[in-house]
C-alpha cells in the first residue's frame, strides 16, 4: 500500500514568547519522522514575520541534513536534539556511534550558537545564508505584504527531506487577521495549491515530536476500514509536558481533560479539538459530511458558488473540488503530492489578507471566527455536522511541549481559555444548536457544556471548595441533620 501525503503545519507569532530555537527543535522532530520524506510538507507560519525565524530555519536545515540520517541510521526515538543531547549517550554503543553521537552534539551546538548570536547581535546575516532577507528591511510586523520563502523542495525521493515551507502571510491594519485561526486557514490554502496532502496534522511550535511513529499509528485508524472508521474527522493525540512543575500545582498538564475526560468520551463523538498534535482531513475542513458525496463534485456548483465557498483562485478552487474525492488518499493535486513550484504565484494570492473577503473561509469552512479558542470552536462545528474524533494515546506520548512554568503565566493562558469558551457558548454554534439542528449527540453536547461553562463554574466550585475550612473555622455543618425539618419533610 502507498503511504497517503500528510501536510504539517507548525504556527509561531512571537520570536521574543516563542523564541527560534524550540521551533527549529519542533521542526527538526517533524522531519525526521519514520514516514517517507517524499510524502511530507512542513509549512511553518510566522506571524511574528521575523527574519530571525527565517534564519534559524535555514541555518537548522543544514544541521537536518545530518540529523535525520543520523536518526534513522540508529533509531533514534527522540528526534528533538536539545532533548536527545541532554542526556549522555545508550551505554555499550559502539565506537562508531558514539563518534557520531559526538559530532552531532558539536554540529548542534554550532547551530544553538549561531541562533543566539543572530539574537544577541544578527551578525553573520549576509548573503553568505543563501536566503534573501531583503523582503525583511525597515517591515512593520502588523503591516507587511505576504513572505514565501520555499527553503527545501522533496524531488519525490522517500529518503530525502520532506519540503519544508515559510510563510509570513500578508497583514493589513484594514482588516482583521483572526489570531491563529486565520493563520491556520492560510496555511491549508497555501498548503492546498503546492502539495494538497489528503491529510493535515497541526502542531503549536513548541510541542516537539516525542514517538516518530506518530503518523503511521494516526494512519491507521484513517485508513482502517474494518472497523468503519469512515466517519472519523480528526484523530487528537494527548497534549503532555516535558517541563511540569513537581505534583503540578498550576494543573496544567491537564490530566483530567485529556487523560479522563478525553478518554470518557470516547463512546461518544469522540475528543475535543485541542488545537495542536492533531491529524484532519483536509476534506473535513472543507465542510465535508460523513458518508456524503461532495455537492462541487456533482457539477451541480456554478462558478460563482465555488468563488463564494473558496474564493476567487481557479488554482486553489481545482485543488478544493478534487480533495473531496474518495480515491484521493495516496495522491493528491498536484499528483502524488508532487511540489508544484509553478503555483507560488497562487500561494501568494491564496495568502492575502483581503482573501477571505466575500467567502465562507472561518464561517463554514477552514478554522472558524469567533472565539480565542478557535480550536475547540472548529471541534464543535465538525462534530455538529456528524463526524467523530479518536483519541491517540501512545506510549511513549506523541509529542511533549513545555507548560508555563509561572502562576502569572498560567493564570493568563487559562483566562484566555475560558474566555474563548465563553465565547463559543454564547455564539451561534453553542452546542445546545448543534444537537437541536445538527447531529451532535445530547451527550457530546453535555460534555462540550461542562467544557464550555469552566469559567462560569469557577465562582460556585470556589465557594465549595471553601465550605470545609468555614465550617471548621466556625464549628458548624453545612450537611443537614435528622432532625432538620428539611429531613422530616423527606420523610
Amino acid at each position: 500500500m502507498e503511504f497517503p501525503a500528510v501536510d504539517i503545519f507548525v504556527t509561531t507569532a512571537d520570536p521574543v514568547l516563542e523564541p527560534p530555537i524550540i521551533t527549529v527543535n519542533t521542526v527538526l522532530s517533524l522531519m525526521a519522522l519514520d514516514y517517507p520524506a517524499n510524502k511530507l510538507g512542513c509549512y511553518i507560519s510566522d506571524d511574528g514575520c521575523s527574519a530571525l525565524t527565517l534564519f534559524a530555519l535555514n541555518e537548522a536545515l543544514k544541521f537536518a541534513k545530518i540529523w535525520i540520517p543520523f536518526c534513522k541510521r540508529y533509531d533514534v526515538q527522540v528526534r528533538a536534539p536539545f532533548m536527545y543531547f541532554s542526556t549522555p549517550p545508550h551505554l555499550h554503543s559502539s565506537t562508531q556511534f558514539l563518534n557520531d553521537w559526538e559530532t552531532l552534539k558539536v554540529e548542534y551546538e554550532k547551530l544553538e550558537g549561531k541562533i543566539k548570536e543572530a539574537e544577541e547581535n544578527r551578525n553573520g546575516w549576509n548573503e553568505e545564508i543563501g536566503i534573501d532577507l531583503a523582503a525583511f528591511s525597515n517591515i512593520n510586523t502588523k503591516h507587511h505584504p505576504t513572505i514565501i520563502k520555499t527553503l527545501w523542495e522533496n524531488k519525490e525521493v522517500s529518503d530525502e527531506l520532506p519540503h519544508l515551507i515559510y510563510i509570513s502571510r500578508e497583514k493589513s491594519l484594514k482588516h482583521h487577521h483572526h489570531y491563529k485561526a486565520g493563520a491556520m486557514n492560510v496555511l491549508t490554502r497555501v498548503s492546498g495549491v503546492l502539495t494538497n496532502a489528503p491529510y493535515i496534522l497541526n502542531v503549536d511550535c513548541d510541542m516537539f515530536v516525542n514517538n516518530p511513529q506518530v503518523v503511521l499509528h494516526a494512519m491507521c485508524v484513517f485508513l482502517n476500514s474494518k472497523y468503519d472508521l469512515e466517519d472519523i474527522g480528526y484523530v487528537q493525540t494527548p497534549q503532555c509536558f516535558y517541563d511540569g512543575l513537581k505534583d503540578d500545582p498550576f494543573g496544567n498538564q491537564l490530566v483530567v481533560v485529556f487523560e479522563y475526560f478525553g478518554r470518557g468520551i470516547m463512546g461518544l463523538q469522540g475528543p475535543f479539538y485541542g488545537g495542536t498534535g492533531c491529524f484532519h482531513r483536509r476534506k473535513v475542513l472543507y465542510a465535508q459530511f460523513p458518508h456524503h458525496t461532495a455537492y462541487f463534485l456533482n457539477g451541480k456548483a456554478s462558478e460563482q458558488e465555488l468563488i463564494k465557498t473558496f474564493g476567487y483562485s481557479k488554482t486553489f478552487t481545482k485543488s478544493a473540488t478534487y480533495a473531496f474525492k474518495d480515491d484521493q488518499n495516496t495522491s493528491g493535486y498536484p499528483p502524488k503530492g508532487l511540489f508544484n513550484t509553478n503555483n507560488l504565484d497562487a500561494a501568494n494570492h491564496v495568502a492575502g489578507c483581503g482573501y477571505e473577503i466575500s467567502t465562507t473561509w472561518g464561517s463554514k469552512i477552514g478554522w472558524i471566527y469567533g472565539s480565542t479558542s478557535e480550536d475547540v470552536l472548529t471541534g464543535l462545528v465538525i462534530q455538529t455536522r456528524g463526524w467523530r474524533s479518536i483519541f491517540l494515546a501512545l506510549n511513549p506520548p506523541a509529542f511533549l511541549g513545555c507548560a508555563p512554568s509561572q502562576l502569572v503565566a498560567s493564570l493568563n493562558q487559562q483566562k484566555r481559555w475560558a474566555t474563548g469558551f465563553l465565547q463559543v457558548l454564547f455564539n451561534k454554534h453553542c452546542p445546545i444548536f448543534g444537537t437541536l439542528f445538527g447531529k451532535l449527540q445530547w451527550r457530546q453536547c453535555a460534555a462540550y457544556l461542562w467544557m464550555l461553562t469552566w469559567g462560569l463554574r469557577s465562582i460556585p466550585e470556589l465557594s465549595y471548595a471553601l465550605l470545609p475550612a468555614y465550617c471548621l473555622i466556625t464549628n458548624s455543618s453545612f450537611f443537614p441533620t435528622v432532625s432538620t425539618i428539611h429531613i422530616t419533610t423527606f420523610f
